[in-house]
């Protein structure tokens, strides 16, 4: 499941008229980069949450055929106060997700082995495993502590949740339908000792801002 619902606030002007996952990084909007890397891993079927200017999202990616994909739609709404945050867009498409899936920030520009993150085990009583990465510099403080084989909420030298992870359908199948963000799913799962996790180590950047924006178009420039 690729997110792709949210408004992009502090991409404005830029997002008032195009989809931050349509905005182009290299040659191509940023979430064709995660369509062909999923597609390159062997998934076939990737499913996409829609809000604000969604529309042009199902247009520009149709049924997913030229990257061999299948897309699906989980439609939240036509505006960005319509969107359901994270956790909420994941438990309205649940029935479309399998019993464990991958999750993406479709705002992350990265280079994630995503066929090596599928193969991770997932122990029995662990409902996520996270991809982590060094703090960048607008969350120096971090998210959560890599433990000798779990996750913890505290602890030295915590990292942050990349917005990439292999996720159980048993964390969000109890839910209510509605509005939910994921931190504080997450958080009560790490807390019970339900999540495990990695460090990342090769590339990284959450595009969520202009400066980040040209940061990764320089990368690209780069490569």
């Amino acid at each position: 499941m690729i997110l792709a619902a949210g408004r992009g606030e502090r991409l404005r002007p830029l997002t008032d008229h195009t989809p931050k996952p349509l905005i182009e990084v290299g040659d191509r909007p940023l979430i064709e980069h995660h369509l062909e890397r999923l597609a390159a891993a062997g998934i076939t079927r990737v499913v996409i949450n829609l809000a604000h200017l969604g529309e042009q999202i199902r247009r520009h990616l149709g049924s997913g055929e030229r990257w061999g994909l299948t897309i699906e739609y989980s439609q939240e709404g036509e505006r960005a106060e319509q969107a359901l945050e994270t956790a909420g867009g994941i438990r309205q498409a649940l029935d479309r997700l399998g019993s464990r899936f991958l999750l993406i920030n479709g705002d992350v520009l990265t280079d994630v082995d995503y066929a090596d993150l599928l193969r991770r085990d997932l122990p029995g009583d662990s409902l996520a495993h996270l991809l982590l990465v060094d703090n960048p510099p607008h969350n120096p403080s971090g998210d959560f502590v890599l433990g000798r084989d779990r996750l913890e909420t505290q602890g030295d030298d915590p990292l942050t949740y990349a917005g990439i992870g292999l996720f159980r359908r048993e964390l969000f199948a109890d839910l209510p339908p509605g509005r939910q963000a994921l931190g504080p799913v997450l958080r009560e799962a790490i807390e019970a000792g339900q999540v495990t996790g990695e460090h990342h180590h090769g590339d990284w950047l959450d595009v969520g801002t202009k400066e980040r924006l040209a940061e990764a178009r320089r990368r690209m420039q780069v490569d």
